[in-house]
């Protein structure tokens, strides 16, 4: 910076890196006033001193105040106003990094899951497989089935529940089945609707999943047609020594959520099995 007595609005541009426009908006809601203004032309001129008041205000501005608010801090407030104004600033902080958490949980879920459907298509990958379910806790919800797919997976009921307790779901919706068979013969009418929440849960509010081994197959396309996944998970477990417990989960990676084109929808099928 070259040592001059005073330097011109362009001269501070380009000094202090901020824009012409920057420079007279300052000027204009008193944050920075020239030291010298000439009468003939109105020509704005800012000393050394007040130039510093740029790198001040940029850290201000790093930090989330206003410029309003940043006006008080360059007039020369007392230690006790700058310590409630930058308390309650902490506080805002707070409450928009737990929003932002929040918000980057629901979407980066929801991401994973388009992206397990869109490979689980392209691949089209329908084997049974056998794997284990790392233990979970899941907020649930026990209610009436009567095969409305539709209405129990976007579902008001569950919805208006987690807004009662406080909390936010995220992650793929599941349901519970007492008995996979009962369910392929059209017969279940109580399950459990399961899902991730974003907050931790009371203990009441929870139930255990996983922390045992499943056969797991992909189901491809409408719900309607997903007994024939339970049918190929039985034949398979039979033939390669599985016994399948009753209880089965079906986990929407993709559904009414995601697309109403029901070709599209992805499902994992899990029942518990175990050596015969």
């Amino acid at each position: 910076m070259e040592d001059k007595e005073y330097y011109s609005v362009g001269e501070v541009s380009k000094i202090c890196n901020i824009s012409k426009k920057a420079v007279r908006f300052y000027d204009k809601i008193g944050l920075i006033s020239p030291d010298k203004v000439c009468d003939d032309n109105n020509y704005r001129f800012y000393n050394r001193k007040t130039l510093l008041s740029v790198p001040i205000i940029k850290y201000y501005k790093q930090m989330g105040f206003k410029l309003e608010e940043m006006r008080s801090f360059l007039e020369g407030g007392t230690y006790s106003m700058l310590e409630k104004a930058f308390r309650q600033k902490i506080d805002n902080l707070k409450e928009m990094e737990s929003e932002i958490f929040k918000m980057y949980t629901s979407v980066k879920d929801w991401y994973d899951l388009i992206l397990e459907a869109e490979m689980v298509i392209e691949n089209n990958v329908r084997e049974v497989a056998v794997k284990y379910i790392d233990a979970s806790n899941l907020c649930f919800m026990e209610q009436d089935f009567n095969y409305n797919y539709m209405e129990s997976i976007v579902n008001i009921d569950f919805t208006n529940y987690i807004e009662s307790i406080h909390n936010e779901i995220t992650g793929p919706v599941m349901i519970s089945f007492p008995s996979f068979k009962e369910r392929m013969e059209g017969k279940s009418t109580r399950i459990l609707l399961l899902q991730k929440t974003i907050l931790p849960c009371q203990e009441d509010e929870v139930v255990k999943f996983g922390g045992y081994m499943v056969a797991s197959c992909y189901h491809i396309g409408a719900h309607e047609t997903i007994n024939d996944t339970y049918q190929k998970i039985c034949d398979w477990a039979a033939a390669h020594g599985y016994k399948c417990a009753e209880e089965s989960y079906e986990r929407y990676v993709t559904d009414y959520w995601t697309t109403r084109n029901s070709g599209q929808f992805v499902t994992e099928i899990m029942i518990k099995v175990t050596r015969e």
